[in-house]
This record gives C-alpha cells, structure tokens and sequence, in this order.
C-alpha cells in the first residue's frame, strides 16, 4: 500500500522575481508528486512569478499582507488558510514569513515548520530599524522551528553568530538548470561579433547587478592591471544597472582608461548564451551565501575567478582559482593564471568544472536533498 503523501505548504514573503522565488519556482513543480502535495502561499501578493508555479499545476494562494508591517487580520487569514489546508510541514521563505509562520503555524498546531534562510550577509537593511529588531528576535526565536535550513555553510555560520540556534541545521545547497546552462560551441564566436571584439582575444565577464558587495570597482581596477602586461582581452558585464548610464562606473572605466575593453551589456535575457561564451567567469562579491552565478558558469564549461567569500570556494574546488577579496592585484593574479594556460588547458579545466557541477550541484540532486529533508520532518522517528 502506498503511503499518503507528504503535504507542503510554502510561505514566501512575496513571489517577485528573486533567487529564492525562482529556487521555489523550480522546486515545486519539480518535487515527486507521488509523494508530495505542495501549496504555494504569498504573504503578500501573488507575484509575477505565481502564473508560472500555477501553470505547472500547483496551487497558488496570497495573504495579502502589507509589506510595512504583519497586521492581526492577516496573520488571522494565514492560521485560518493554514487550519484549512492542515499540512505536514510548513516551509517558510524568507525573515518575514519566518516570523509571521512560526507565531501561525505554531497556534495552528502545524506538525513541523522549517525556516529557509537564503543569504549569508546581513547588510545595514538588516542590521538596524525594523528589519534589525525582526533578524534580533528571530535569532531569540529559532529554538522553536523543527529545523533551520540554508542554501549556504556560510549562510548557516553568520546566522549561529547572531545567534540562531536551532534544534537542528540543514544545508541544503541550491541547483542549477543543467538543461539551460550548457557548453554552447556557438556561443563565443557570437558574442565576439556582438563586442567586436577579435575571436583570438580571451573574454573575461561578470554577470552580476550593480550592488556594492558584487564589488564592480575591483573588477574594473583588476582589468586595468591585467591589461598593462596580457593586451589581447576584453571584459563583459552584464547585470541591472551595469551599462553605459551608470555614471560611477563609466567614471571609473574612463580614468582607468579601458573603456575600449570593456563592454557593459546591462540587464540581459540571454545570460546563458552570454556565459556559455567566456572563457573566464568572475564572481568578484565582497560578500556573498551561495553565488548562483559560479555554478552557472561552470554549467557552461567555463572555469571561474572566485573571491573567498560565502561557499565560492566550495563551489569551485580544483576547477578554478581563489583570491581574496576586495584586492585588485589578486584578481588580475588570478585571472593572468588562467589567461596565461593556452586553450586547450583552458578547455580541460572547464570541462572539470561541468563534472564538478553535474555531481555535485544538478537540479535534480538539489531536488533530491529538499525532499528527504521533508520526508525526514515528517517522519522524525524514522529519518
């Protein structure tokens, strides 16, 4: 006789377009449905990404709660939605719906509630105000979840060093889309006629938005330094707000004199043609849980210059280089290791990095870990 499925409910704080909303977005739909019932709830609205999770044939509802600030008639509606669909496990996304689920799920009686934590820094937003007090009291608060999971070893560090201290730790990295991320042998020769920039010239990208701690400035000061002794490169941003009307940057690039070299693409919809067409990946960040965009390109076959932050190092093992972070001459050091390597060891290495991937971090194997760590939380004397 089959065993009834495991029914998830998932509270997320919104379901706009971000790495924990596209990692439910995957999840989902993709999880054994012999096995598991999963309910999709927003704490706020239904998001551009719900018609998605629904055309994928998995419900989808919304609290309709004010971004501000929890209101008692919505933390009514989420225990009434919750005393209704009566899972097994509530899976909560996200500080909000950690804090808004527990106190609901808890006076609902829910069998076992998870909190999903998917970052590895906390920045001002987090550390002062309303969003401070919320990190405060839910580190006071995570005695009471069955477990904490994270996408991040890193992840799981910063937070027991605010505090959290759970009944039980679960990491559970994040997988990438092997089918979407791929070796293209197309890809380069097209994105060198889109820079115009000559096929025996090496590309060396970063795909990240302009933010502080994705640390565009040493990225830019690095490529300086390399170009003063390797002549023959050119490198590719892409990324919201990195083009030519991000006035900083265009500084920069200008006083560095490189602009001839340097290629800022902006927001892009192809960034699985852009990366698949580099012959180095960078992740540069100051700060980062698990950097999607490292798995990504190694997807790719490309071989990546990772700074020692968050699980990048993890991520890339033997298949890349290391530098520490914030130090352009350790960037360009890094980068001139693998310029330096002719194409044909250049191409052994990024097939090493797709192996590494393709054991280590697939979709599938992602899929894999959430659902034990479900089936564990509601079979607690069995798992």
């Amino acid at each position: 006789m089959m065993a009834p499925r495991i029914k998830i409910l998932h509270l997320i704080t919104s379901l706009d377009t971000g790495g924990a909303e596209m990692m439910l977005t995957h999840l989902a739909p993709a999880m054994d449905r012999q096995r598991f019932e999963n309910v999709v709830v927003s704490l706020t609205t239904a998001g551009p990404l719900a018609a998605r999770i629904r055309a994928e044939g998995i419900r989808v509802e919304a609290i309709e709660m004010s971004r501000s600030m929890p209101t008692p008639m919505a933390l009514w509606r989420l225990y009434r939605l919750l005393r209704s669909e009566r899972p097994d496990v509530l899976q909560t996304w996200l500080y909000h719906s950690d804090f808004c689920g527990l106190l609901a799920g808890l006076v609902a009686r829910i069998p076992a509630i998870a909190w999903n934590i998917r970052c590895a820094q906390t920045d001002d937003r987090y550390q002062r105000g309303i969003n401070g007090a919320l990190v405060r009291m839910l580190a006071w608060l995570s005695r009471y979840p069955d477990a904490v999971a994270v996408n991040s070893h890193a992840g799981r560090q910063v937070h027991a060093e605010l505090g959290y201290r759970p009944r039980r730790w679960a990491v559970l990295e994040n997988g990438f889309n092997l089918a979407r991320f791929k070796p293209d042998p197309t890809a380069r020769r097209s994105l060198c006629h889109e820079l115009g920039a000559p096929e025996t010239d090496r590309l060396i990208g970063l795909v990240a938005r302009h933010d502080p701690l994705k640390d565009h400035e040493t990225f830019l000061q690095a490529a300086a330094i390399l170009l003063g002794n390797t002549p023959n490169v050119h490198f590719v941003l892409a990324g919201t707000g990195v083009d030519d009307e991000n006035q900083a940057l265009t500084a920069t690039i200008d006083t560095l004199g490189i602009a001839d070299r340097v290629h800022m693409l902006g927001a892009r919809n192809d960034i699985p043609r852009l990366t698949a067409g580099l012959d180095i990946a960078t992740c540069c960040s100051l700060g980062e849980g698990f950097p999607n965009v490292v798995g990504e390109a190694m997807a790719c076959g490309v071989p990546c210059v990772v700074t020692d932050v968050g699980d990048a190092a993890l991520i890339v093992g033997d298949c890349g280089v290391v530098v520490s972070p914030g130090e352009p001459k350790a960037l360009a050091s890094g980068w001139q290791q693998l310029t330096a390597m002719d194409c044909g060891r250049l191409g052994d290495l990024g097939r090493r990095a797709l192996d590494r991937v393709e054991s280590c971090y697939s979709m599938e194997q992602c899929i894999m870990r959430y659902q034990e760590f479900y089936t564990s939380l509601s079979n607690p004397v069995t798992a």
